[in-house]
Order: C-alpha cells, then sequence, then structure tokens
C-alpha cells in the first residue's frame, strides 16, 4: 500500500488546499512537513491551517514548540514517520504538506545524521562569521557544495556551519553525503505532486499572500511574540517576514519598504524551494491551467494510487 501522498512545493503555491482536498476524500489525517509552522504564536507569518481548516482534518506538528525550543529534522523524522506507521496500521494513506525540502525528504527518505559536532571547527567558524560576516562562509560554500548553497538561504548561518563543518570532516560536500544515503536507505512507498504554475502567476500569488498577511494582522503577531520576549528566537529560526516586520517595528524602515523586502525574499526563497523538488525526478510536476480546480486534481491524483 501507498503509505502517503505528499503535496510539496514552493510558498503559495496551494498546498494546504490541495492536502486537504485529498485528506477529505482519503478519509485520513495531514502531517506537516514545514519547518516554521511547528512553532506557536506564529500562525499568520507561517501560513499555517486555519482553526476551520484545522476542525475539517486531523494536522500533527503545527504549533506543537515555542519559538525558542527546539524542534529537529531528526525528532521530525522520527515522530512523522511514527504517525505514518499508525496510519497505515489503519489501513489509511498519509498526506503530507509541505514546503521544507529537508523535512519531506527526512520523512520519506530518512535523514542523514553526519558526523558528530566538531566545537573547535564550530567556534572558528562562529568566529569567522562574526567578524567577517556570514558572507564569507556562504561564499566558500557556493565553492565547495554548489548544490546545497542553492537550496539554503544566503544568512541561514546554522545551516551554512554545519555543511562547512561536515565538508572539513569528510572532505565531501553535504549535499553528495545526502544523495548517497537515499540511495542506501529504504524509502517510504510515497506518492510526490507539486503544483507547477508559470513564474509570474506564482509571484503575484506570493505577492497577494503577503498583502493578505498584513491584513489579517502579521504586525500585531510579531508585536505579540517581542512582547513575550521571543526577538532573539525569530531572529534564529529566520522565518519569512519575522525579520522585517521587526525592522518596522524598531523603526528603521517604513512598513511600506518592509512589506515590499518581504515579498523580495519571500520571492527569492520560492526559487530555492523549486530548485530543491526539481532535482528529486520522483515529484510529479502537476501544471495548473486556468478552469482547472483543485477538485479534479486531487482526484487525477487518487487515480494514480
Amino acid at each position: 500500500m501507498t503509505a502517503l501522498v505528499a503535496v510539496v512545493g514552493p510558498t503559495a503555491s496551494g498546498k494546504t488546499a490541495l492536502a486537504l482536498a485529498l485528506a477529505n476524500r482519503l478519509d485520513t489525517e495531514i502531517i506537516s512537513a514545514d519547518s516554521m509552522q511547528v512553532y506557536r504564536g506564529m500562525e499568520i507569518g507561517t501560513s499555517a491551517p486555519t482553526a476551520e481548516e484545522q476542525a475539517q482534518v486531523r494536522h500533527h506538528f503545527i504549533g506543537v514548540r515555542d519559538p525558542g525550543e527546539i524542534f529537529s529534522a531528526g525528532e521530525f523524522e522520527r515522530s512523522s514517520r511514527a504517525v505514518v506507521k499508525e496510519l497505515n496500521a489503519r489501513g489509511k494513506i498519509a498526506v503530507v504538506v509541505g514546503g521544507s525540502g529537508l523535512y519531506v525528504s527526512a520523512l520519506i527518505d530518512g535523514l542523514f545524521d553526519g558526523p558528530g559536532k566538531d566545537g573547535v571547527i564550530r567556534e572558528r567558524l562562529q568566529h569567522e562569521a562574526e567578524t567577517a560576516g556570514v558572507g564569507k562562509l556562504y561564499a566558500r560554500l557556493e565553492a565547495v557544495d554548489p548544490d546545497y548553497s542553492a537550496i539554503i538561504s544566503p544568512t541561514d548561518l546554522r545551516r551554512i556551519t554545519r555543511a562547512l563543518e561536515v565538508h572539513e570532516l569528510t572532505g565531501q560536500p553535504i549535499s553528495r553525503l545526502h544523495r548517497d544515503h537515499r540511495e542506501q536507505t529504504e524509502s517510504l512507498d510515497a506518492v510526490q505532486v507539486a503544483l507547477d504554475y508559470p513564474r509570474d502567476v506564482l509571484y503575484a500569488r506570493i505577492n497577494a499572500r503577503v498583502d493578505d498577511m498584513i491584513r489579517r494582522g502579521f504586525v500585531a503577531e510579531v508585536e505579540r511574540l517581542l512582547a513575550a520576549g521571543h526577538e532573539r528566537h525569530l531572529m534564529q529560526i529566520k522565518s519569512l517576514g519575522y525579520r522585517e516586520i521587526i525592522s518596522y517595528l524598531h523603526g528603521t524602515q517604513s512598513l511600506e519598504e518592509a512589506v515590499a523586502l518581504m515579498k523580495r525574499n519571500t520571492r527569492r526563497y520560492a526559487k530555492r524551494q523549486l530548485t530543491w523538488f526539481r532535482g528529486d525526478p520522483r515529484i510529479r510536476s502537476v501544471k495548473v491551467e486556468p478552469g482547472v480546480d483543485l477538485d479534479s486534481i486531487a482526484e487525477d491524483i487518487l487515480a494514480t494510487l
């Protein structure tokens, strides 16, 4: 039996709506493979499923940690695989939805843990980032592992540091080690689909989503998180939009400038998501044509199971 159906792809591509359509038809539950939606109090900024949507279908891994708490890809792998196993035991196919390529890969293929942490290397890289800037570390990563650098943010110090650490310890790019791990590990039986829009249409959807987030009270959400003492945590996890709104709240830019940056940075993130998912030939790209609704797409997907 197919273990799961995964709806993946870039932000604002309609993943949540398609996942709900599939889960309702399959009478099953949804696993969120989104590294930011695990945090409480960040519902607007992470475009988490609404209370009404969660009332339709049971969702897993939505709002299970405070922003200051750690929820690693390894923990997600173990916990999400247990949910899939339990659903399969009841004769149900799990529905997975998310744009975090690492989380989707961890669930389906297992996670490459790599060598243990090296405190000396990490301290040196951290010091270099503080003195010369994270951009210098990212440029080095681009040179030794262009595949991995293409799918992470140039400001994601945690992942940049880990990738450079692994390269120093093993002499190999972390992207190659991930691929080798996938080839050697038994993967779950999964059907993976991604909604495919023309680039200009996707970017228009992203811009519209950001505008809607502001209308729904995103600024007030960030204010509540800051009041709860989470500014440092928000800066560390680097979720889209929060850094820009924090800058606005501190008076260093206008709201219009912050919104423009949110749109630009989200579009750039979508490009990285597309790069990740297009690198997996198992993912079926479903072109969204005018006049085709999600119900018909869901029925088409179910017919392949």
